[in-house]
């Protein structure tokens, strides 16, 4: 790998180093693109209500965006980190209230309040773990100046309370509460086990990663409530195809994974075609209508170096991401390196920057896994991003040349050159 060390002066490392214990936070919540939680749709629901605002949201802050758990009265579910009013509730780790934005230097010229949804009042409580770090932000926002009393601010500030104390005890969940399957951290867990059983007698271990194709427009169209009945009936329908013996677990929202032991990747592909037929065959009645949905399927078997979970994950990834490119509703095998070099990498969440035009454009990113030959990075979009660029890791003093080696709107899989 060709790299080199980062020149940083000292407060650029002690931003760097305040980094990565946040973000090393976060991955310990495991918070990050996880399924809706009721219990937190209520408490923006009661922030909506108690401050009789427009906009209630409860969001994580990762290195480059702000991601919303949970949201009322807004469309996007995230935003660039360098676009949002949070980010000034995660520099100073205090409730920021603003009356009226139009009389803020900070925000009086942001898009959000010269034009729609022109935002006008602004409170911000931190997310504070036990140990003090600020994960994210419990927000009450609306379209009219207005004050915010003493009363008020405890409020919100209990509630903030109230959301990582639920934060805490979801991460001790090992069963996804609206489908059954396992939570991620479950998923995971209990893959690294049957993969060192794999491992040490030798048999066949392979991994199925799918998610619902074009899910999004179920929820715009027919409401959360319906596209959470279409989850619960697509994971119905996979585990009526399992063995007892496979491990079946829900990744984010409509994302989920199946690792099947003593299972090949010829053995596999079938299982994937199976489930994808299985699913495409369902129909599902929405209000009036009847709706068919498909999945796409990524498989990849454990072999060489991809021999852990986040290896294989990575892998079934980027052959999910070739079965989008291609058209959807298909089964895609990878076919990557056949020592897998390029995915034996850890699960990380670290601040990294892209930087290209001769350094004239950069492009903040969240670096999801890391190895000695690439990395999977996340972006808010990728559109943008040319096929090589330099990646910067701060935290790690890294500064190397990466080309693209797949990629979906969000996500980047890149290798060092």
């Amino acid at each position: 790998m060709s790299s080199e060390l980062c020149v940083t002066g000292k407060t650029e490392f002690d931003f760097y180093k305040r980094e990565s214990y946040r973000l090393a936070a976060i991955d310990r919540l495991d918070i990050l693109d996880s399924p809706r939680d009721e219990s937190i749709d209520r408490i923006v629901r009661l922030v909506q209500k108690i401050f009789t605002v427009d906009i209630g949201l409860v969001s994580v802050i990762d290195a480059h965006r702000q991601w919303y758990k949970s949201r009322v009265g807004l469309e996007s579910s995230e935003i660039a980190r360098s676009e949002t009013f949070c980010k000034f509730t995660l520099e100073s780790g205090e409730l920021i209230i603003v009356p009226d934005t139009l009389q803020d230097s900070r925000f009086r010229e942001h898009p959000n309040v010269i034009g729609p949804p022109n935002i006008r009042f602004y409170a911000g409580a931190p997310l504070r773990t036990r140990d003090g770090h600020i994960i994210g932000t419990v927000c009450a926002i609306g379209t009219q100046s207005r004050k915010f009393g003493e009363t008020e601010s405890s409020i919100l500030t209990d509630l903030a309370d109230v959301v990582m104390d639920r934060f805490e005890l979801s991460r001790l969940a090992a069963t996804d509460a609206l489908t059954g399957a396992l939570t991620r951290r479950a998923y995971k867990e209990a893959c690294n086990q049957a993969i060192s059983l794999a491992l040490r007698h030798g048999h066949d271990l392979t991994c199925l990663v799918f998610d619902l194709d074009r899910f999004k427009s179920i929820n715009d169209t027919y409401g959360h409530a319906a596209g959470d009945g279409v989850l619960i009936a697509a994971a119905d329908t996979v585990l009526q195809n399992l063995r007892d013996s496979d491990i079946f677990g829900r990744l984010g929202g409509e994302e989920f994974a199946i690792l099947l032991p003593y299972v090949d990747a010829k053995g596999a592909l079938s299982v994937a075609e199976r489930l994808r037929t299985a699913i495409a065959g369902m129909e599902h009645s929405l209000g009036p209508s009847k709706v068919q949905v498909t999945a796409s399927f990524g498989v990849a078997s454990c072999r060489g170096a991809i021999n852990t979970i986040d290896a294989l994950l990575a892998s079934a990834d980027a052959a999910l991401y070739n079965a989008k490119n291609e058209g959807r509703n298909r089964c895609i095998l990878w076919d990557g390196d056949a020592d897998g070099a390029r995915f034996a990498r850890a699960a990380v969440l670290k601040a990294g920057a892209i930087l290209y035009n001769h350094y004239g454009s950069v492009v903040d990113c969240t670096v999801k896994s890391l190895g000695q030959k690439g990395a999977g990075l996340v972006v808010t979009d990728t559109r943008t991003l040319p096929n090589e660029f330099t990646l910067v890791i701060g935290a790690d003093g890294l500064k190397t040349s990466c080309r693209i080696i797949s990629q979906d709107s969000r996500n980047v899989e890149v290798e060092f050159c």
